[in-house]
């Protein structure tokens, strides 16, 4: 019996998810003997919302294997092309078929290979995308066909929607975990017929924020209904959150879940670093 061992990694915010992602990847690799990373890569840009192909290179350098995203991913437009061109950035399944990128990825393996689909919630999301539940079920039959193992990243705001996801897929695929609130929740389990599930697996970013993001302009729009400009909080200590997962590649069902969740007080966002990242209307990215 081959074991594929997988480390999923919560939504990276900003520059301080990044540098807490760079600096225990890949120490958590060898720890747990991981034959693959995957991280959702949505926030990762220098304001919170969306990802580069810069940015890209950088996970990739980092030690991940794939990325995936949700609501936010074409919030930078430089990404699209990337999206058009490669199959390591995952865009949501159910986004129109018109958007560039694709919603199903495979990372191969010494021990097999991996298919992920990365997905998204309808309920209280502001997109309009198409049925989740109707999306896997289409993409599974081309997956399973390649593979048993199956991760998906379901990218939704509550944890019914998840959860019925993952309990209508169970022993049919191998995991699914939720992504977007940036709360890693403590309801890791393997399901009756063999998947795995969480409901959240958290967040890269500085632990004192309000998911990732400074505290102040939330609270203000909170209170006033008024809107007001979020920013990524780069205040220590800071937080990496996600899961590592044992996979029976001939089964494809789960043997373990387990949550991983690190705070670090001596990571330290300076000035530099940020203007460094600065998004194109500021300075040209390299």
């Amino acid at each position: 019996m081959a074991i594929i061992s997988v480390l999923c990694i919560g939504d990276v915010v900003g520059i301080p998810g990044r540098m807490i992602f760079q600096k225990y990847v890949q120490r958590l690799k060898e720890q747990f003997s991981c034959d693959a990373v995957i991280v959702n890569g949505e926030n990762a840009a220098h304001d919170g919302r969306g990802i580069t192909p810069k940015i890209m290179g950088f996970f990739k350098h980092a030690g991940a294997n794939l990325v995936t995203s949700g609501n936010h991913i074409f919030a930078k437009r430089e990404i699209y092309q990337y999206l058009a061109e490669h199959t390591d950035l995952l865009r949501p399944l159910n986004f129109p078929g018109a958007c560039p990128g694709v919603g199903v990825g495979f990372i191969p393996t010494s021990n097999g290979t991996i298919g992920v689909i990365n997905v998204q919630g309808r309920v209280f999301m502001r997109e309009h995308v198409g049925c989740p539940f109707k999306a896997v079920e289409s993409a599974l039959t081309f997956i399973k066909s390649k593979t048993n193992c199956v991760i998906i990243d379901m990218h939704a705001e509550t944890s019914s929607e998840k959860m019925g996801l993952a309990v209508l897929n169970d022993g049919k695929i191998s995991l699914l975990y939720g992504t977007h609130t940036h709360v890693q929740t403590a309801d890791e389990r393997i399901l009756p017929k063999g998947t795995a599930f969480i409901t959240d697996i958290g967040m890269c970013g500085s632990l004192n924020s309000m998911i990732g993001m400074k505290a102040t302009p939330i609270i203000e729009s909170l209170v006033t209904q008024m809107p007001h400009r979020f920013e990524v909080e780069t205040a220590g200590p800071l937080l990496l959150s996600g899961i590592v997962v044992r996979i029976d590649t001939e089964s494809g069902k789960a043997q373990s879940i387990e949550r991983i969740r690190i705070v670090d007080e001596t990571l330290k966002v300076t000035p530099e670093d940020d203007a460094h990242d600065a998004p194109r209307s500021r300075r040209p990215l390299s």
